[in-house]
């Protein structure tokens, strides 16, 4: 089981590294994986972070379970990333786990995925739809898929995607004095 954190431009730093840091700890594979053919991405705040693959290195095929981080202009360029759309609507059908935090939930409205499911995001980011179902809350569940509001609840998103991929993290929470 391995979780490919897709990364673009102008990413938010908090939403995708907390992922990548805690699932390391926990002893979950993961890579982050560029949207572009570079593994240099540029977050939203002009911190620049090496991915461990670019979209040519990608292969659909490895992972179980795909996060995608917030942050503008990144969730915009998640969006507009065929390969990131394409990738959700499979994982979708093949009952991939799919984590979406911050405003990166755009990505799961573009791609089709949350029909008829209960969602949250960043508030502003995911507009009013009769499709699904919006909820302020810090976390939503619905399924096979994880959405969060912000960088405040990147604790509890990476949280709940350790748990629906079946890792013990009991002592990483107390490690880190989390109750």
């Amino acid at each position: 089981m391995k979780t490919c954190v897709f990364l673009a431009e102008g990413f938010e730093e908090i939403e995708a590294l907390t992922v990548v840091d805690f699932f390391r700890r926990a002893g979950a594979d993961i890579e982050t994986v560029s949207i572009t053919n570079t593994k240099e991405v540029v977050s939203t705040h002009a911190i620049t972070i090496l991915a461990d693959k670019t979209i040519d290195e990608y292969n659909y095929d490895e992972y179980s379970c795909f996060v995608l981080p917030g942050g503008m202009p990144g969730s915009t360029n998640l969006k507009d990333c065929s390969t990131v759309i394409e990738s959700i609507q499979t994982a979708m059908a093949d009952g991939k786990i799919i984590g979406a935090i911050c405003a990166a939930p755009i990505v799961l409205v573009a791609a089709g995925v949350v029909n008829g499911k209960h969602i949250t995001s960043f508030p502003g980011s995911v507009k009013p739809s009769d499709l699904y179902v919006y909820e302020e809350k810090d976390v939503v569940v619905d399924g096979n898929v994880i959405t969060s509001r912000a960088v405040g609840t990147a604790f509890q998103f990476t949280f709940m995607l350790l748990e629906l991929l079946g890792f013990e993290y009991k002592n990483l929470k107390e490690v880190m004095l989390i109750k």
